[in-house]
């Protein structure tokens, strides 16, 4: 995921999070807002109770990387943040990978 594809502007962050619907399962949600500009925004959130950072930086690379196989399901004019659940912490690559498609498909 490159730099200019990802939310980190907090008022914006917290904006989506407050007026927007989700979508969840038990190792993702996923809020998503309409916006005007073509251009994907994505932004990654997890809590500090999940764990130790290098357990979160862990789980934060592998949805990055599994955001990246799956940009293409991406709409252009939406806003999404994807929380990292407590659930995810002991789940391998392969579940969060199909979870986090099956919310995707959701939203579209």
């Amino acid at each position: 995921m490159k730099r200019i594809e990802t939310i980190k502007d907090k008022k914006t962050f917290n904006n989506v999070i407050k007026t927007s619907p989700y979508k969840k399962n038990d190792n993702y949600i996923i809020y998503y807002k309409d916006k005007d500009e073509i251009k994907i925004a994505i932004g990654i959130a997890i809590s500090t109770k999940y764990g130790k950072a290098y357990e979160r930086n862990k789980i934060k690379r592998q949805t990055r990387n599994i955001i990246d196989e799956y940009k293409n399901l991406f709409s252009n004019t939406k806003y999404y943040i994807i929380m990292i659940r407590k659930g995810a912490k002991g789940s391998s690559y392969e579940v969060l990978k199909q979870s986090l498609y099956e919310l995707i498909k959701e939203i579209q």
